[in-house]
Parts: C-alpha cells; sequence; structure tokens
C-alpha cells in the first residue's frame, strides 16, 4: 500500500507549550485515518501544519513524496490536499452552486479571480462536475438557495461538497459531524462511507466515537501532542492507555 501523506518527527511549540511531540504518522492510499484524543491535545496544530497555516519548529510533512514544509496553504490545496473545516467556512450570499463552482474554478485555473462567474456560461462541464456532486451529497433541492439560508447540518455538507468538487488526493475532515443532530450525523456517515468506497484517502478528526468507530480503517490517538496509540479501531478500542488518556480509564 502506498503512502500518500508521511509525517515525521513532527514538533511544534507555541511560546512554553509543547503543542506537538516527534510525530510521526504514515496516511495510506485509499484509507480512512482517524485521529482522536480529549480537547488540548494537539489534533487541529497537527492539521494546520499539514496544510501549511502553521510551520513545525522541526520535522517533515511530505505528500506524495514532496516535502509540504514552507509551501502556502494554496498551494497545498492546489497539490491535492484539502481540508474542511470544523465551522463552515462558505459564502453565505452565495447561492449553494456558486459556492461549489469557486473552488472547482480555483482549481482548475490555480488562483481565486473575483470575476469568477463572469463566464459561466461556457463552465458546462465544471457546472455539471458540481451540480452532480451536490446531489450526490443529498443538496440537490437547495441549488439556487443562498447559502446562508441552510441549516447547520447542510452547511457542513456544502463545505465537503465544495471539497469534493476539487477531487483531492487527501481530504482532511476537522470533526466533520459536530453540533449535527443524531439523524444528521447518520447521514453524513453515509455520505463519507460513499466516498471512501471510492477510494479517496481521508484523515479524520472527531470526538463522536459512532463516527470513528463506523469510518475508520486506523485509529491515532493524541494526547498532550504525543501519538500514544496507533491500531485498527478494535485495537484501539481495547487499548488501556487510551481509555485512560481519552474517557478516565472507562471502555470506548
Amino acid at each position: 500500500m502506498s503512502i500518500v501523506l508521511s509525517i515525521k518527527n513532527v514538533d511544534k511549540t507555541f511560546g512554553g507549550l509543547h503543542a506537538l511531540g516527534d510525530i510521526n504518522l504514515d496516511i495510506e492510499e485509499g484509507k480512512t485515518h482517524a485521529i482522536i484524543g480529549p480537547n488540548g491535545a494537539g489534533k487541529s496544530t497537527l492539521l494546520n501544519c499539514c496544510i501549511g497555516r502553521l510551520i513545525p519548529d522541526s520535522g517533515t510533512v511530505e505528500f506524495e513524496g514532496k516535502n509540504m514544509i514552507g509551501m502556502q496553504p494554496h498551494e497545498i490545496n492546489h497539490a491535492g490536499m484539502v481540508r474542511v473545516f470544523q465551522t463552515p467556512e462558505i459564502f453565505p450570499d452565495l447561492s449553494v452552486l456558486q459556492n461549489v463552482l469557486i473552488p472547482a474554478l480555483a482549481k482548475r485555473d490555480g488562483v481565486f479571480k473575483f470575476n469568477a462567474f463572469r463566464n459561466l456560461a461556457s463552465e458546462s462541464a465544471l457546472e455539471a462536475d458540481a451540480v452532480h456532486i451536490l446531489k450526490d451529497m443529498g443538496l440537490g433541492e437547495h441549488i439556487n438557495k443562498h447559502a446562508g439560508s441552510m441549516s447547520r447540518g447542510d452547511k457542513r455538507r456544502l463545505e465537503l461538497a465544495m471539497g469534493l468538487v476539487q477531487h483531492p488526493r487527501l481530504l482532511l475532515l476537522d470533526e466533520p459531524t459536530a453540533g449535527m443532530a443524531r439523524h444528521d450525523t447518520n447521514r453524513t456517515i453515509d455520505l463519507l462511507k460513499r466516498i471512501k468506497e471510492r477510494g479517496m484517502t481521508k484523515i479524520i478528526i472527531e470526538h463522536d466515537m459512532h463516527v470513528v468507530f463506523s469510518l475508520a480503517d486506523k485509529i491515532s490517538v493524541l494526547a498532550q501532542g504525543r501519538i500514544i496509540a496507533s491500531g485498527t479501531p478494535d485495537e484501539i478500542r481495547g487499548n488501556p492507555k487510551v481509555q485512560e488518556a481519552y474517557l478516565g480509564g472507562a471502555e470506548l
């Protein structure tokens, strides 16, 4: 199995706080790799080091064999590593379809253009792809609505569509079901399972263990900035170190 993302000896400090310590992690192609841990464990800091929002103090982040350290976030995104954030980052005053076309056009052209919609009539192939993805996300009936008027669950699915339209090699999902009701959570799990069947490589940060054990092929556990365990869901479920660090000794 080929390695899409390889994180080697990554450290990151903020003043006197050692946020990440000697992180080593390999993400296999086509797999869903969950990263779990208590609040403040360093999960989001690790993702930010991967996408160029933070620069590690030491170590390397190699995506498809190329070191990403020092590259700008938009360059990493264009290389094929796409992050979906915990708080939906959408354009609330634009339509749902326009929200998805913006990253599609930026991915193709390599640059964000404020006049991106001026010649939209000639972008039939991109529009067809965007509509197909929105329908796949269960948002077909919302295509012409203002994005800001949708529910939180639908906004999360819209941002997922904005990531998928870029056809990434690696999709990073930061708590994709945060704030959702159980119905919306289960619907999102079903969507992510369909994506998994198509072979897309994913990293998921998630607190909901129902989501984690429904989707993950492998799980890594962060505690106080260090990986204390990695393994299959069954291995992690029964690991006493994980139970102690994550749930105070209770079984997962």
